[in-house]
């Protein structure tokens, strides 16, 4: 006999607070322990925290070699009641955040830093790739495929294909994140993009082109978990959870990824949450390639499936402007430092929601909406997240 699936509960007074990026550099000769180190740094010092405030950890990481999160903790000289490793790339920052607020609601921890970092050595995209999945290795680099961009070109000329999207529609998408990132001081892009750029830049996969593509880099993000009046006897500004949901492997018959998890469990979503998609304020979607933007917009309920280009065409994506997106510039143009590709989103929504984003501010932002999607193999990305986070104070 089949159960009745339990009603979820509420987050009730867990919030987030502390949000902390390390500036991102191309390239770097120090470890992702480092990396994830200063994040949690920066994170314990902004909250009036000692290290040993923080009782639970949760880590996620490409580059952390042989170690895992206990392996950090040793090196960190830390002895956490709970502990949790999420190795779901892009979708580790909202999986982070729903494994730390039940822990927190649940009494498990008190306090958890959710960190998220890597380094950008010479070779450690190359590694990363070489060793991202026995699917991979087995089924994939044998044919002469390989890394994300023949991944996502896959993608690309299906939705084009099918759907009737254009290199400009996803060039609109680049160039309104650009504009984004020229407000960002932690952007690796620091020049603007013009939509004949984006057209005339030079073939990587086809349909795919340069601007279409992330750049690796190093950097870390972080942000804290904790009871609301702690947050409130710590005066730190915070931000709501009013609902979150993550799917892995969803529609696996699907002859090459054109919806993800996110279509699944969107009406429960917006119900758990007791909100709709026209209240939401801005969106931070995973961003690897545009492809996967128009996907989010369309399975989260923006728009009905196959009507993404439309979508795209009514507005602006501008901080300023109609439908603001990726407010950060997102990884498009801030760069991709690795997991913590998989939390920039989030970490700028904290930002919006306690107005402290400072030049890409939303005016007025009380219910934004943050996306994730990770560990693509091969014709589909297997990870798939959300959050709906809502302004904590008036």
């Amino acid at each position: 006999m089949a159960l009745t699936p339990k009603a979820r509960l509420a987050y009730d007074d867990v919030v987030l607070t502390t949000p902390v990026t390390i500036p991102y550099q191309r390239h770097s000769e120090q470890t992702a322990h480092w990396w994830l180190g200063a994040a949690l740094g920066q994170t314990i010092r902004e909250a009036g925290l000692h290290k040993n405030d923080v009782d639970g950890v949760c880590v996620s990481s490409f580059t952390l070699g042989t170690d895992t999160a206990v392996g950090l903790m040793q090196h960190f000289q830390m002895s956490p009641r709970w502990l949790d490793h999420i190795p779901m790339g892009g979708a580790s920052g909202v999986v982070a955040l729903r494994r730390a607020a039940r822990a927190v609601q649940c009494g498990d921890a008190s306090i958890v830093a959710c960190i998220a970092g890597d380094t950008n050595q010479l070779e450690s995209f190359k590694n990363t790739v070489a060793g991202f999945s026995r699917f991979s290795q087995d089924a994939v680099y044998p044919y002469g495929a390989g890394g994300p961009n023949a991944s996502f070109a896959l993608l690309t000329d299906y939705y084009m294909r099918h759907f009737g999207a254009t290199r400009e529609d996803f060039g609109k998408l680049c160039v309104a994140q650009r504009d984004n990132a020229l407000r960002n001081p932690h952007a690796l892009m620091k020049k603007p993009l013009t939509l004949e750029q984006y057209l005339d830049a030079r073939v990587i996969a086809d349909p795919i082109h340069l601007f279409d593509c992330v750049m690796p880099c190093a950097g870390a993000e972080g942000f804290l978990v904790m009871r609301r009046e702690q947050a409130q006897a710590l005066g730190l500004p915070y931000v709501r959870i009013r609902s979150t949901i993550e799917r892995h492997n969803a529609f696996p018959q699907d002859p090459v990824q054109f919806r993800g998890g996110w279509a699944m469990d969107k009406d429960a979503f917006y119900e758990h949450a007791g909100v709709s998609p026209a209240d939401v304020d801005f969106l931070e979607t995973y961003d690897d390639y545009p492809v996967i933007n128009v996907l989010q917009f369309e399975d989260l309920g923006f728009c009905a499936k196959g009507q993404g280009p439309a979508f795209i065409r009514e507005h602006s994506f501008t901080v300023d402007g109609s439908f603001p997106f990726n407010t950060s510039g997102g990884q498009l143009s801030v760069g991709q430092a690795g997991a913590a590709g998989g939390y920039l989103g989030l970490v700028q929504a904290l930002r919006q929601l306690t107005d402290t984003a400072g030049d890409t501010q939303v005016r007025d932002a009380r219910i934004g909406l943050v996306s994730g999607f990770g560990m693509i193999n091969y014709d589909r990305g297997i990870c798939t997240a959300a959050a709906l986070l809502e302004r904590g104070q008036p």
